[in-house]
């Protein structure tokens, strides 16, 4: 059932539910602090609602507790300062304090790709529910939205049921989370749909009560939100349906890419043509590096992982040619970079030694410091593997970068990143890197040699400016 709201239909009924502790609205807990957890206990505290967030990360929680978030989300420092201030939010280590405090718990831990092969990691999952269950004293609902295979949600309930008192009537639900990084505040405050799992009338309503800070939100702004209310199994394959369809539109503009490369056609251009059908569109149709990420790699090959169990594995083939799409776009900055510096590439791949390479991004998108699974990262490691030596600069990703790849050297601007470099490559489309000057960018580099990896520059200004350009999928 999908229910528009605002609306100038009358809503359906849900029913009228009173939060077990006797708040008047729902006490929320969000149980793991991460970039998911944390983001949405700060926005529910700013739409009125009482919020804890647990971690068992005791650094985590004290750094929260203390005003700062710990990684870049534009907007969201401000909130988190505001909500503590007006007591609305605190954070916890502790279970027996989040059980007691809570009406509707959210599980909001990492469910990152297994060691031993492509399914998901529910072991953190488990950790949170078997660790709040047992101190559960009164009705409560426990939702997962941590990104899970099918079928996680009807596991959790089994764990419910062996770990908390019997006589409490637990329930569990699932609502799916949306998040993109760098507009996560915006989509928490301003969602374009919101998705429930549920399987009591009680569970709906309390989801509805938890959520209608969001709605009342949206009625002020005469906006609707979509309210998607279904089945357990379907709301967990929404957000990997979701990621699978993106991942699959991305990659399939990188095959253009391809084919423009040989066919001396530009792929920029397809793009826009193509995207001008309504049936398309142009969201997530330009070509570059590919996707990276901590969800849309590792959910992609979840899900495949996941549908092979269910004997459905072969509706999913063709997410594997998905993944080896976008893993080949960060071996051809490396073909380009032998191309620009006129270097032997032999059986092991291209020479670079004695190149100096500037690498303007470390973070698989501007507007965060998240560099897990980053494509810029990924070829700024196969370009020191080649021999080439790599000056890295990001504007917020510097710190992490340098805790997964701490061989490179590390800049502080972008002045310093392309002073004296052979080649510049840019990964990440940074707005800084977009509106570079290339005219007094050229006056500090070695060699007038630039890679768009995300076909985010101005092509003729570069040229102009007498850079020797290449672009992803142009001529």
């Amino acid at each position: 059932m999908t229910i528009p709201y605002p609306s100038s239909q009358p809503m359906p009924a849900i029913p009228a539910v009173s939060p077990p502790s006797g708040a008047p609205r729902p006490r929320l807990t969000f149980l793991g602090t991460g970039y998911l957890g944390a983001t949405y206990a700060i926005c529910f505290a700013e739409l009125g609602y009482e919020v804890i967030g647990f971690d068992v990360d005791e650094a985590k929680i004290a750094k929260l507790a203390a005003g700062s978030v710990p990684f870049h989300e534009p907007g969201l420092d401000e909130l988190l300062r505001r909500n503590l201030a007006a007591g609305r939010l605190r954070f916890s280590t502790s279970y027996q304090e989040t059980a007691e405090f809570g009406d509707v718990h959210f599980i909001c831990v990492g469910t990152p790709q297994r060691a031993d092969g492509m399914g998901a990691d529910l072991s953190y999952v488990e950790t949170a529910v078997t660790g709040l269950a047992p101190h559960l004293s009164r009705k409560a609902l426990i939702v997962g939205k941590s990104t899970v295979p099918v079928g996680t949600a009807e596991w959790v309930e089994q764990l419910v049921g062996k770990h908390s008192p019997a006589d409490l009537g637990i329930e569990v639900a699932w609502s799916p989370e949306f998040l993109q990084e760098g507009f996560a505040v915006e989509d928490v405050l301003r969602p374009n749909r919101i998705v429930v799992g549920v399987k009591s009338e009680w569970a709906n309503g309390m989801l509805y009560a938890a959520h209608k800070g969001v709605f009342d939100l949206a009625a002020t702004e005469d906006r609707e939100v979509p309210l998607v209310v279904t089945d357990f199994a379907t709301a967990e394959l929404v957000k990997v349906a979701a990621n699978a369809f993106l991942a699959t539109k991305i990659s399939f503009i990188n095959a253009m890419a391809e084919v423009c490369e040989v066919a001396g056609g530009d792929v920029t251009q397809l793009s826009r043509a193509i995207g001008y059908d309504p049936r398309i569109g142009n969201r997530f149709l330009q070509a570059g590096l590919g996707f990276g990420g901590a969800c849309l790699p590792k959910d992609i090959r979840a899900f495949q992982a996941r549908a092979q169990e269910l004997g459905a594995g072969e509706a999913l083939r063709f997410l594997h040619e998905v993944d080896l799409i976008n893993l080949r776009r960060r071996t051809r900055v490396l073909t380009l970079a032998a191309e620009l510096l006129d270097r032997r590439v032999g059986p092991a791949g291209p020479d670079l030694s004695g190149t100096r390479i500037a690498v303007l991004g470390a973070t698989f998108k501007p507007n965060t410091d998240d560099v897990r699974d980053a494509p810029s990262l990924a070829v700024a490691a196969m370009l020191a593997k080649a021999g080439a030596d790599v000056h890295l600069y990001d504007p917020e990703g510097n710190e992490n970068a340098r805790r997964t790849l701490p061989d490179l050297s590390y800049e502080t601007s972008m002045n310093a990143a392309v002073q004296d470099s052979d080649l510049v490559c840019v990964l990440t489309e940074w707005a800084d890197f977009r509106n570079a000057d290339p005219v007094a960018l050229g006056e500090i580099v070695g060699g007038r040699r630039v890679i768009d990896g995300r076909n985010c520059l101005d092509s003729t200004l570069w040229t102009g400016a007498g850079w020797d350009y290449r672009g992803m999928g142009r001529p």
